[in-house]
């Protein structure tokens, strides 16, 4: 511990943020970071616990508590106070393939079973890892680490998310020939057009992805497995193949009214926003705009924070967010305690921009929809609202109000993989439609998967666990055992 009592003398200070009014006229990350000796001061907080649950990854309750990376916090927290950059970025590699993207967009599970939160603030461990890898690409620690010896194996990995991403680093890491197959025509997944720009610049994802080509690992773009790309053909040619094709079938509104013009899915609403940005900063058209529109945004999770914050900066006349279950309380309750992840109300970057420009938050609670309403050319007109209230785990119906709206996006979560890819290479699928695995393996001899395709929707840092596991799985396959961390 560089500093016994660095959490006594300083208090927390997050990385600076943009105002709302000055953000919300752009697309530019709004996340600045302190300089450097503010944020050694922040390491110095940390106390290098006997018991250091931020790198825990255990379960506690019916959640898992700390980082599920088991990322080395106390150990880069020490060497950032110290100053000793290039060994904070050393122990931060060693089990985190990406702390570019996860420093981003990761919620700090690890921060949520600090030591500190249980009476006071937690370390600032995500801005910490954040400030140690831009520190390593700015001053050159991070560099092409090529294989010196192939083992002759290759490997295809379907999916370009954080899963398919990890795991090829791994197993390129290893020596196997690794080529990552991504349906659309930009590498990155759900990075790339699932989170939009002012969250993660999408020039931090093609820096790693340079890094990666220079490694050795092939990226083919376009490249729709099993809908005109022969799943077969892959079979055949690799020796083994990972599927990391994510949880990308939404979850609809089955209500009367559905087929009306100005309904659209989170998804893709985000995915063309982030595409016609790339490729013209808005200017081609090819995008859902909200501009002008009011517009209601069914799901109060991240997607449907990430849809407020967007259809603010294309300049929607209002936005609400309808949420079935109730408001979550402000502060732990019993039934909640450290180090479990905190059900607890928060507030994020769309819905502190809509607090701004609307005066109130966009989220209302205990509400659903249960019908569209048309008008006589079948366009949206509004919507019929249903207060819902919980009773033992169960939902009750109340009374029905009409809410006018011209647009409505469905940020509802997601029900598992898509079926044309499983039932490409004949894998078996669990009841909650993801695919069947025994430690990655499927039913399929030589196919493997990750990521939200195996275990549900989730986050970006459970994502990059599952590619770096599956990779040790893809290894002990090929070689009869392997030495992958």
């Amino acid at each position: 511990m560089g500093k016994p009592t660095g959490f006594l003398e300083y208090t927390r200070q997050d990385c600076r943020e943009i105002p709302p009014e000055d953000r919300i006229r752009n697309f530019k990350e709004f996340k600045k970071p302190l300089n450097v000796e503010e944020q050694r001061e922040q390491a110095a907080r940390c106390m290098d616990c006997g018991v250091p649950f931020c790198q825990s990854g255990m379960m506690f309750g019916n959640a898992v508590s700390g980082c599920p990376l088991n990322n080395l916090i106390p150990e880069w927290n020490d060497y950032l106070y110290q100053g000793n950059w290039q060994q904070a970025y050393l122990r931060l590699r060693k089990t985190n393939n990406f702390p570019e993207f996860t420093g981003r967009v990761c919620p700090s599970p690890c921060e949520k079973a600090c030591v500190c939160n249980l009476n006071g603030d937690p370390v600032t461990s995500h801005n910490n890892e954040l400030s140690i890898i831009e520190h390593a690409f700015e001053n050159g620690y991070v560099q092409p680490l090529i294989p010196k010896v192939r083992t002759g194996k290759k490997v295809a990995i379907v999916g370009s998310g954080p899963s398919g991403l990890a795991c090829a680093d791994q197993l390129n890491h290893r020596g196997h020939d690794v080529t990552v197959f991504e349906r659309f025509d930009r590498i990155g997944g759900l990075l790339m057009y699932g989170i939009p720009n002012m969250k993660l610049d999408k020039k931090i994802i093609r820096r790693r992805l340079d890094l990666m080509e220079e490694e050795g690992v092939k990226f083919v773009t376009n490249a729709d497995v099993g809908n005109g790309y022969d799943a077969g053909q892959l079979v055949k040619d690799f020796d083994a193949v990972v599927l990391c094709c994510g949880a990308s079938n939404p979850r609809d509104l089955n209500c009367p009214g559905r087929d009306a013009d100005g309904i659209y899915f989170a998804v893709d609403f985000l995915r063309a926003n982030t595409k016609s940005l790339l490729d013209s900063n808005l200017k081609d058209g090819n995008y859902i705009s909200a501009e002008g529109k009011n517009v209601i945004i069914v799901g109060g999770g991240d997607t449907g924070n990430d849809c407020v914050g967007t259809c603010i900066r294309h300049g929607c006349e209002s936005v609400i967010q309808f949420e079935m279950m109730d408001e979550p309380p402000k502060e732990r309750t019993e039934s909640n305690p450290w180090p479990q992840w905190p059900n607890v109300l928060k507030v994020d970057y769309g819905q502190e921009e809509a607090i701004y420009l609307q005066g109130q938050d966009p989220r209302i609670y205990d509400t659903t929809i249960k019908e569209f309403l048309k008008d006589e050319n079948g366009k949206l007109r509004g919507v019929t609202a249903l207060n819902l209230s919980w009773e033992g785990g169960k939902m009750k119906e109340h009374d029905t109000y009409e809410v006018d709206c011209d647009m409505v996006l469905i940020a509802a979560g997601f029900l598992g993989c898509q079926n044309y890819v499983s039932d490409a290479f004949g894998v078996e699928l669990t009841p909650r439609t993801v695919v069947d695995t025994n430690d990655f393996a499927t039913s399929v001899p030589g196919v493997f998967a990750a990521g939200d395709m195996r275990r549900g929707q989730s986050l970006v840092v459970w994502g990059i666990s599952e590619g770096r596991g599956c990779a040790k799985a893809v290894d002990r396959y090929l070689m009869g055992y392997t030495n992958l961390p």
